[in-house]
């Protein structure tokens, strides 16, 4: 069976809805791609690093129960998961505030664990990451990172990429931009979008934006419903379904790269992938949350069939 590794960060949510009613929930954008692996059928497992308080206790105990493998969190005594609030507008804009500085994750390449944890990456058939799970660490964790991502692949693994940019993570653009680069050279597959990419590169053209990335593999999603994608050199256009109505726009690139890797995984080509990310994208958006509940799960060809 193909084995995942999903690294990066789950967080407390705190979401304000009618009368200024606050609840909690967690959530994290590559945590989401693992739980939509996991229910697409796919082995993985999430590498982060959580405290040792009961509210690490809840994620692990909701991670484990949709399936996704836990053997991988390290723990840090006296630490705690980064915090989020979601405040939404009268308009339906939703703004996030963020207390993550001094998270149970930030850690996970600073441990007594790290250089097993490291190396137990080569032994996975894919390991995939995004451009907030680079933006978490210092530039001498980053560098370990994408050495043991160097050497995990040259082991056979595939790396996956999340373009997934959120300025706010990093200290400044250029050495985002410089991160950026030294990740596209390692990826094998690359899930990119117009939107994270012009921040950083400047053109909105989609074939200047595709041209930067090396990856025999990249799918580049569009301002408008649909995306490239680019396979050993030829790229063909895939239409999203129209999706009646929006509710919600987390985690719809999240959940794009899960049924995105499920499909590839499953033996789907690009384009069919890229159709059954988009249908499981369509369906999430038309549900608050970045996780929708498992009854409304759409059907997704992740076997590479019709």
């Amino acid at each position: 069976m193909t084995t995942v590794a999903c690294i990066g960060e789950c967080m407390i949510e705190l979401s304000q809805g009618a009368d200024n009613i606050v609840t909690r929930g967690y959530g994290g954008d590559t945590l989401n791609t693992a739980v939509y692996l996991a229910r697409l059928g796919v082995s993985v497992d999430y590498v982060t690093a959580l405290g040792d308080d009961p509210f690490s206790e809840e994620m692990l105990k909701g991670w484990a129960g949709e399936g996704v493998g836990i053997s991988r969190v390290m723990r840090v005594p006296g630490k705690l998961p980064g915090l989020y609030a979601i405040r939404t507008s009268e308009a339906g804009e939703r703004s996030f505030y963020y207390w993550r500085e001094n998270s149970a994750a930030r850690q996970l390449l600073n441990l007594p664990e790290t250089d097993d944890l490291l190396a137990s990456l080569a032994g996975y058939d894919v390991v995939y990451l995004s451009g907030i799970t680079l933006s978490l660490y210092g530039a001498d964790g980053r560098r370990r990172l994408i050495e043991a991502l160097k050497a995990a692949r040259k082991g056979g693994a595939r790396i996956a990429f999340d373009t997934n940019f959120r300025m706010k993570g990093w200290p400044d653009l250029d050495v985002a931009r410089q991160v950026y680069r030294d990740m596209l050279a390692v990826a094998d597959i690359v899930l990119a979008s117009v939107d994270d990419l012009t921040p950083l590169f400047g053109s909105r053209m989609h074939g200047e934006l595709i041209d930067r990335m090396a990856a025999g593999e990249v799918v580049l999603k569009l301002a408008e419903p649909g995306s490239v994608v680019r396979y050993d050199g030829v790229e063909n256009s895939v239409k999203a379904e129209p999706v009646s109505r929006v509710v919600d726009t987390t985690a719809a690139g999240d959940s794009f790269a899960a049924a995105y890797l499920a499909a590839r995984i499953g033996g789907a080509a690009p384009g069919e992938a890229a159709r059954a990310g988009h249908r499981l994208a369509g369906a999430v958006v038309a549900h608050r949350g970045a996780i929708i509940p498992r009854e409304h799960m759409p059907a997704v060809n992740v076997a590479g069939r019709g």
